[in-house]
């Protein structure tokens, strides 16, 4: 199939068999086997409901996007309806994994005498949950400081529950398919439960890795269960938790950007509902797409910036000190040879090539044998090959509506079990030249083996996506105790130099934290950078907004002044730059 309304990876994946789908680390993410359906993206303009008629279930999202669960048959029409514009599959996400308020001037600002808290801000996380009895998420009088809860994992059995006199229903939030939402009264009744049993029964929401406790900590803990010394940035804010699901349950559970996407859709919509200006933070990214914020996800992320008094804040990943991405040019008449590796024991392995549409050469793909492909055919569509006891999925694509890059995917599988090991190599043949760049990345180094990657990395657009979008605030790391930038730290700019990312550097190494449990833990990774970044937004809003100073604090705004604000880190010698961009996050000098 070969449907120019669907990302390459949506029609590689529908050309390939289902054994192959399955082996395959990206092309198997969005079918549901049990049901044999697809959870797709799409961006429409106009009216869906003659598409409704013609698929299993649609979440419409806000301005023109949805989320569609359908049958391959149904898909296959879908791209026939004149309101649909583009269609894309999920991505699996990755977690930002890898010293903070006197840093970013958080301190600073309390003894200005503003009395800046993010008191009448929201303050939403969307990523693994939170442990809600933590008392850093609690008032003085130990209820809740959250407003909600929408754990997407806990199925909606529509069973009525019954607390401290009031009965609560099972059931997702008003307009969503999937999932529990748990309200403030509801979360307190589980707070004021006498026993364990009956707390659980109430909220059974849970943060089982403890990454979301340790985001919103960051971003909003009031340190409670430190006297105050472990507190996050806008410690006095309203709270919002959308504890994102995994499709899959057990160890190969992983959350998805169909996921993503409805989370940030109910942050915003219930900040519209009431009206409070948002802050809200995402710890997640990929490496797959153009990064240049043409994918649905960025682009969404882009427009709902627009809709309502917010500031999105997404980490930039931790990629950059990893083998997954290299960048060079092709020049006329020399034939550009990349080399990489293959560990041992490496189930599967895809790759995207990036380059300029105008630029033509031929692509061979080297075994470690000395075996060839030959050179690709060029032209829109799936090619097939085996290499020893690895077979190729190549997809030629074309440029989208969105962006002008051409890209050609590559899909490793293994005919058994893993994947020939050694060094293979990519030959780029020369046909005719106008630009020459290109980009290549592999999946987050999360998911794969140590020793797989290119042999000649480039740690520049290492930044994952969706920091890529424009309208967001893209925050790296740097270490606080050493004020330099932290070398893992997911570099720009964007492909093509389309934008200065990242715009802002936050700390995120050995972070202090809330945990699951009721205290504090140290953490390192630009997960924990973003969310410093989304609380100094809380701050700026509740000075402008709440506090009657300027109406207009949000959105572009803010981030023009924490790039104003933001101060120079140790080794850095121009701004802005792809590691640091504009500077560090320093709040006190942000404040007009």
């Amino acid at each position: 199939m070969q449907d120019q309304k669907l990302e390459n990876l949506l029609n590689l994946a529908l050309d390939a068999a289902p054994a192959e789908r399955e082996k395959s680390l990206n092309l198997n993410v969005g079918f549901d086997e049990e049901t044999d359906t697809w959870d797709v993206i799409v961006k429409y303009s106009g009216e869906l409901t003659p598409v409704e008629a013609e698929t299993v279930q649609v979440v419409r999202l806000l301005n023109e996007y949805a989320i569609i669960t359908l049958t391959e048959q149904q898909l296959e029409r879908l791209a026939q309806f004149p309101q649909i514009e583009f269609v894309e599959k999920p991505k699996r996400l990755f977690f930002a994994l890898n010293r903070g308020r006197a840093a970013s001037c958080v301190d600073q600002v309390r003894n200005l005498g503003l009395n800046l808290t993010g008191r009448g801000v929201l303050v939403a996380v969307v990523d693994s949950g939170v442990d809600y009895t933590h008392p850093d998420f609690r008032n003085e009088d130990g209820t809740t400081r959250i407003v909600s809860i929408w754990d997407q994992t806990i199925p909606a059995d529509g069973m009525l529950v019954e607390a401290d006199g009031m009965v609560f229903r099972n059931l997702p939030p008003n307009g969503y398919r999937v999932g529990t939402e748990y309200s403030r009264e509801r979360i307190n009744a589980a707070l004021a439960a006498d026993s364990l049993e009956e707390q659980q029964r109430f909220v059974p929401s849970r943060d089982l890795s403890g990454h979301g406790t340790g985001v919103l900590g960051i971003a909003a803990g009031n340190g409670r269960a430190s006297a105050g010394r472990y507190r996050g940035v806008a410690s006095d804010s309203d709270i919002l938790v959308v504890r994102l699901g995994t499709p899959r349950q057990g160890a190969a559970g992983f959350p998805r950007t169909t996921e993503l996407m409805q989370g940030i859709d109910y942050a915003v919509r219930r900040a519209l509902e009431l009206r409070l200006p948002l802050a809200l933070n995402l710890s997640f990214g990929n490496t797959y797409g153009a990064h240049d914020g043409s994918t649905l996800l960025a682009r969404y992320l882009d427009d709902v910036s627009n809709l309502w008094k917010s500031v999105i804040s997404v980490g930039t990943g931790n990629e950059a000190d990893k083998a997954g991405h290299t960048a060079g040019d092709v020049r006329e008449g020399e034939v550009t040879e990349i080399p990489f590796t293959i560990g041992a024991y490496e189930p599967a392995l895809n790759m995207q090539l990036w380059k300029n549409y105008a630029d033509v050469y031929d692509v061979a793909i080297i075994h470690p044998s000395g075996q060839s492909t030959g050179e690709l055919r060029r032209g829109l569509g799936t090619q097939r090959f085996r290499l020893g006891q690895t077979e190729l999925l190549i997809y030629y694509g074309e440029p989208s509506p969105s962006s002008k890059a051409q890209e050609i995917y590559i899909d490793f599988l293994p005919v058994a079990d893993y994947l020939d090991a050694g060094i293979w190599r990519i030959q780029l043949l020369p046909k005719r030249i106008v630009q020459g760049n290109y980009d290549l990345w592999m999946p987050s180094a999360a998911a794969l083996g140590a020793d797989t990657g290119f042999l000649f990395p480039m740690p520049e657009t290492t930044l994952t996506i969706p920091s890529t979008a424009e309208r967001v605030i893209s925050v790296s790391a740097y270490n606080a105790a050493t004020d330099a930038y932290a070398e893992f730290s997911g570099r720009g700019y964007t492909r093509e130099l389309q934008g200065i990312k990242p715009d802002l550097a936050a700390p995120g190494v050995d972070a202090t934290t809330t945990a699951v449990g009721g205290g504090y833990r140290s953490v390192t990774g630009t997960s924990f950078a973003s969310p410093f970044v989304a609380g100094a937004a809380a701050l700026l809003m509740q000075w402008g907004i709440v506090d009657g100073n300027d109406p207009y604090m949000y959105g572009e705004k803010v981030k023009a002044q924490l790039i104003f604000g933001a101060r120079k880190l140790r080794g850095e010698a121009e701004y802005p730059n792809s590691r640091v961009g504009w500077g560090a996050l320093c709040v006190e000098n942000s404040i007009p």
